[in-house]
């Protein structure tokens, strides 16, 4: 099997039209992802989040300045840290984001720039998951033990990135308990002439053949 890219991320949503509205508020270009309707019911933490990784501090506010305008929830407030800069999010749709800069200072005029986009999974065994992927055709970038791993997704829209899920909740600010589904499919391709073959991982996140990007 030839390396798997992710393409683009799928969410489910109550309401197509208003997550479209969001998303094209909350991003100054083409969002990340796409949204479809519907999908099985979940409660609590739904056991992931989408990261944007950009240039400067000024950057991360002008973000989290969008998507509170267009309805998002603060989760955690933009604040410094040891790393760098960052806030969480919940978009109306329910979908966790985190934006955050690795830099102290800003150095150019703020803009909503997306240096990286990076789908990070909570899971129960980082170690078995980073396996699964691994079978997959993805080569790991960093790793971290039993903690977290960092997928070499060099050609994706999407890095993707494994961390342990009650870690993950105490980092975005929620509860780590939930049920039900994921509420995202993730769109990959073979990465090689051979045909995408969709799959589930052991944390129940479902994978399906990217769609093109001029579908709706």
């Amino acid at each position: 099997m030839g390396m798997a890219n992710i393409e683009n991320i799928t969410l489910a949503v109550g309401d197509t039209a208003d997550a479209e509205r969001f998303y094209a508020a909350f991003f100054a270009e083409g969002a990340p992802v796409r949204v479809r309707d519907g999908g099985a019911p979940s409660e609590g933490f739904r056991g992931f989040t989408l990261a944007l990784t950009v240039a400067q501090p000024a950057d991360v506010d002008l973000f989290v300045e969008a998507a509170l305008g267009a309805g998002a929830v603060a989760l955690k407030p933009a604040a410094k840290s040891l790393w760098g800069y960052g806030a969480v999010v919940q978009a109306p749709d329910g979908a966790i984001w985190k934006v955050a800069t690795s830099a102290k200072k800003n150095t150019v005029p703020a803009s909503r720039t997306v240096q990286e986009t990076v789908l990070l999974l909570g899971v129960e065994d980082v170690v078995a998951s980073k396996r699964f992927y691994v079978e997959r055709g993805l080569a790991v970038g960093k790793s971290f033990g039993r903690t977290y791993v960092e997928f070499a997704t060099e050609g994706s829209a999407v890095k993707l990135a494994l961390y342990r899920r009650r870690a993950l909740a105490k980092d975005l600010g929620v509860a780590p308990e939930g049920s039900g589904s994921h509420r995202v499919v993730i769109g990959g391709s073979g990465g090689d002439s051979t045909d995408f073959t969709a799959f589930t991982d052991p944390d129940g996140f479902e994978w399906e053949a990217a769609v093109a990007a001029s579908a709706s």
